[in-house]
């Protein structure tokens, strides 16, 4: 199916996933065609200020018009998008009388663009939506179009969206949130930042690791684990070193949303878990926080002699090893004290973390204890 998904110049189904991809450089220019076909007339097109210089939403805007269709344009998508960033985006939608919206950027605008619809044909506020399935009306069709190689949020039916009172990161989940159609175009990862392909690309492989281990796990989401880590372990190095490599940034893409297909199937565990108040606490860019965190929980969840993450190394502690190598490749830190966290704040990250939802499927049990053990092996 990968080899069809190369090859293939009409949108494919993937076994175990609902979202249909085409996969190629250049098919941004297509979008216009793929609204019209999925009955879109008027688009919401919805993205970040970040790669607007990239001139990526107005290539989108320009296939749009091309198949005679209407588009708007809302911008603002941030960083760890929350609820005032869905609002603002609800506010500028909802006179257009959007039929389809189109997610462009990294999973913060493919988020919004997720939380906008739930607003937009569900009503009320976005923490309504926190948990599974509490959207009791239609969804509108999306068409999700990352344009870096990290989140899966276009294979995904989960919004994140962070309440700023609380800091609370809200999973708000609708099987119709799935993104209709995601658009796989490599040459848009192109112009990432160094820094940015770093974070991203960690995260994407923190996917996979995670969803190889998780109680969740099961045949569908254990071949897209392994798919996912095959193409992006072999892959990060190059991509990092070279932008420009196109077949190293295509499998990282690639990767990454089969690493979001195996989240869909899934679950993921306590490197997710910690990294989560490190990003709401002291603002750490999640695919850092991730990646800092996965190698001490690879070995705490497997220094009882067992190894969940057979599927993608025989060895847990060599796959600890790998990713710590990785890490370091990047310039990644690999401590707490690296980001100047003070040790004292430790048993607060441990409590914010045993309330974390991923820590649940976690493939090893864990408590508020075990989760500070954890904060102090990354601490030095």
């Amino acid at each position: 199916m990968l080899t069809e998904l190369f090859h293939s110049s009409n949108p494919v189904s993937l076994p175990g996933s609902r979202v249909k991809v085409l996969f190629g450089p250049g098919s941004l220019d297509r979008l216009g065609e793929l609204c019209k076909s999925i009955g879109g007339k008027r688009i919401l097109l919805v993205t970040d200020p970040g790669i607007e210089a990239a001139g990526y939403p107005e290539r989108a805007i320009h296939s749009i018009y091309q198949a005679d269709l209407v588009v708007k344009l809302f911008d603002e998508a941030e960083e760890n998008p929350t609820t005032e960033t869905v609002n603002k985006a609800l506010r500028a939608a909802r006179p257009f009388d959007a039929d389809l919206i189109v997610g462009l950027g990294g999973g913060s605008s493919m988020d919004t663009a997720k939380g906008a619809n739930f607003l937009l044909t569900n009503g009320g506020a976005m923490a309504d939506y926190h948990g599974t399935s509490k959207a009791t009306k239609p969804m509108l069709p999306m068409i999700a179009i990352p344009t870096t190689a990290g989140t899966g949020s276009e294979a995904q039916s989960y919004a994140l969206i962070s309440d700023p009172q609380t800091h609370v990161k809200m999973a708000c989940g609708d099987p119709k949130a799935l993104p209709r159609l995601a658009i796989l175009d490599p040459s848009l990862t192109a112009t990432q930042p160094p820094n940015v392909a770093a974070a991203t690309g960690i995260d994407a492989i923190a996917h996979a690791v995670e969803t190889a281990g998780c109680t969740k796990r099961n045949d569908i989401s254990r071949n897209f684990s392994k798919q996912a880590w095959q193409l992006l372990e072999s892959s990060y190095e190059r991509a990092i070193t070279n932008p420009h490599d196109d077949q190293a940034r295509a499998k990282m893409l690639l990767g990454a949303h089969l690493a979001g297909c195996a989240i869909e199937n899934s679950m993921l565990g306590a490197a997710h878990a910690t990294a989560n108040p490190l990003t709401s606490e002291f603002n750490i860019t999640h695919g850092l926080a991730v990646g800092l965190m996965l190698p001490h929980v690879i070995r705490f969840n497997s220094n009882n002699g067992t190894n969940p993450y057979s599927d993608l190394l025989p060895n847990a502690a060599a796959l600890a090893q790998r990713i710590s190598e990785l890490l370091g490749f990047a310039s990644i830190p690999k401590s707490l004290t690296e980001h100047g966290i003070a040790q004292e704040k430790l048993p607060r990250l441990a409590d914010l973390a045993a309330k974390q939802w991923t820590a649940q499927f976690n493939p090893r049990p864990l408590s508020e204890r075990d989760l500070l053990g954890i904060y102090q092996t990354a601490y030095t």
